[in-house]
């Protein structure tokens, strides 16, 4: 379920109010209520995709219990893996395999045409089946437990906060959760749940899908516009990005708060990092530790030599680019992202100063980087990429484009109140926390200024997350 829809207003108290009708001693009902919730919110997409899921959680579930036994594991670590990864792969990336494909056949004079079901990929497909496979991997190295109780493990899997867009579950900190008794209901729980909502949805709907206009418009016919407006329009996309999956992830963990549960954070003011490795310490923390902590560190993380060290990066931000999607776009992304952080190593960046102002440096400096791959990550192709990067540098700079009076009122109100929050989040987190006043008249009407944004200036027909495709 979308968390920005009407059916979420509507469903959500409806559910809320279900779920603590069960006492907190009930976990297991609990669970059981979760679960068919979490089923019947998925199938609201498209009932088959459910199946694809059921697949993922068996087969994993399955393997996990052939591994604790520990009789021939490393053959049932490889089977309960390439079993769980074929809907993603057959879903996700047969296009772009079969294109390749296609195009060196076409190159010694043979002709072939391969396509796959691109059109067709479940929603939330790589997180949750990249939730499983941490699974699989923890209980292979004894980090885990493998989960007898199918029901926990499956709620694990489907749970319907974040089963969408993330955050990526560690089996180790939620499947506890599922297990202990939980209060009837969670006052301070709530209400910070209920704020991470709150913004959220500022974050999405006023701030994301109001700028988001103005990339559209842009970046779709970018060689119309001079070089100005396409770094307007670029750079809005960052904010865009930021604000719609950062947005996705506040409300996602909210609504775990509100229904008792905690889950890991996955945004860390991005846009404030130093370097780009410090970016991704902050930037989906929750992918960004998996990658870290399965493919990384198996590959020999830092403990190794130098070039091998660079090597292992480069390959850790390329699985990064295939997992966001099938188009050469995001592989180049996660591979430029690997290049900028081997660089950062070898001349040392983190040790530079850059004089008395240099952590402002290093943030516009990050941020002009992060904000140049981006763009390989919002256009269809690389040549648009390319043309579009080239127009920034070459067409003239003497006008910006303005999307009218209103919306560009309604963008800048969107960005001062972003950026204040983060600066003051960032830079003064005891203080100027308005939300969390410790005078009601102060709170409550940060609250109604807030909730009276996302009527007035709030745009409700973009109902998707950009996270959501992938």
């Amino acid at each position: 379920m979308i968390f920005n829809s009407f059916n979420f207003i509507i469903i959500f108290p409806l559910l809320f109010m279900l779920y603590y009708i069960i006492p907190g001693s009930k976990q297991r009902v609990r669970n059981v209520f979760l679960l068919l919730v979490s089923y019947l919110l998925y199938m609201q997409w498209k009932p088959t995709w459910a199946l694809i899921l059921l697949a993922v959680t068996v087969v994993t579930y399955a393997a996990a219990l052939m591994l604790e036994r520990r009789a021939y594991s490393r053959g049932w670590l490889t089977v309960g893996v390439v079993l769980a990864l074929l809907p993603l792969i057959f879903f996700k990336y047969f296009d772009i395999v079969g294109e390749s494909v296609s195009l060196a056949l076409s190159a010694v004079g043979l002709k072939c045409s391969l396509h796959g079901l691109n059109w067709a990929i479940p929603v939330g497909i790589s997180f949750f089946t990249f939730q499983a496979l941490g699974y699989l991997w923890d209980v292979y190295y004894r980090r885990q437990e493998a989960e007898h109780d199918f029901l926990a493990y499956a709620l694990f899997v489907s749970f319907f906060p974040s089963i969408l867009s993330g955050p990526i579950n560690r089996a180790s900190l939620f499947l506890p959760q599922l297990k202990q008794p939980r209060k009837s209901f969670d006052y301070e729980k709530t209400v910070a749940g209920l704020k991470m909502l709150l913004w959220g949805m500022f974050m999405k709907v006023v701030v994301a899908d109001r700028v988001g206009l103005y990339v559209d418009t842009v970046m779709q016919n970018y060689e119309n516009y001079n070089g100005l407006t396409d770094f307007m329009a670029s750079v809005l996309y960052s904010v865009q990005i930021y604000t719609d999956f950062g947005g996705y992830s506040l409300m996602a963990i909210g609504v775990g708060k509100v229904l008792g549960f905690e889950l890991r954070e996955n945004f860390r003011r991005p846009y404030f990092a130093v370097s780009v490795t410090d970016f991704w310490h902050r930037w989906h923390i929750s992918l960004s530790t998996w990658l870290k902590d399965y493919v990384y560190i198996p590959l020999g993380g830092s403990r190794c030599s130098t070039l091998r060290n660079y090597w292992n990066i480069f390959v850790t931000f390329l699985v990064s680019g295939i997992w966001h999607g099938a188009n050469w776009t995001f592989i180049v992304w996660g591979m430029m992202h690997g290049v900028f952080q081997i660089i950062e190593k070898a001349v040392g960046q983190q040790r530079c100063s850059y004089g008395p102002f240099g952590r402002s440096i290093k943030m516009v400096i990050t941020f002009l980087i992060v904000n140049f791959a981006w763009i390989f990550f919002r256009m269809p192709t690389l040549s648009d990429a390319c043309h579009m990067t080239g127009r920034i540098f070459t067409a003239s700079w003497d006008s910006l484009y303005f999307d009218g009076l209103n919306t560009t009122a309604f963008i800048l109100f969107g960005l001062i109140m972003l950026v204040a929050k983060d600066l003051t989040d960032e830079f003064m987190p005891t203080r100027f926390r308005i939300l969390d006043s410790p005078y009601v008249v102060v709170r409550w009407s940060a609250y109604v200024f807030i909730m009276i944004s996302i009527l007035l200036a709030g745009v409700f027909g973009a109902d998707q997350f950009i996270y959501a495709n992938f």
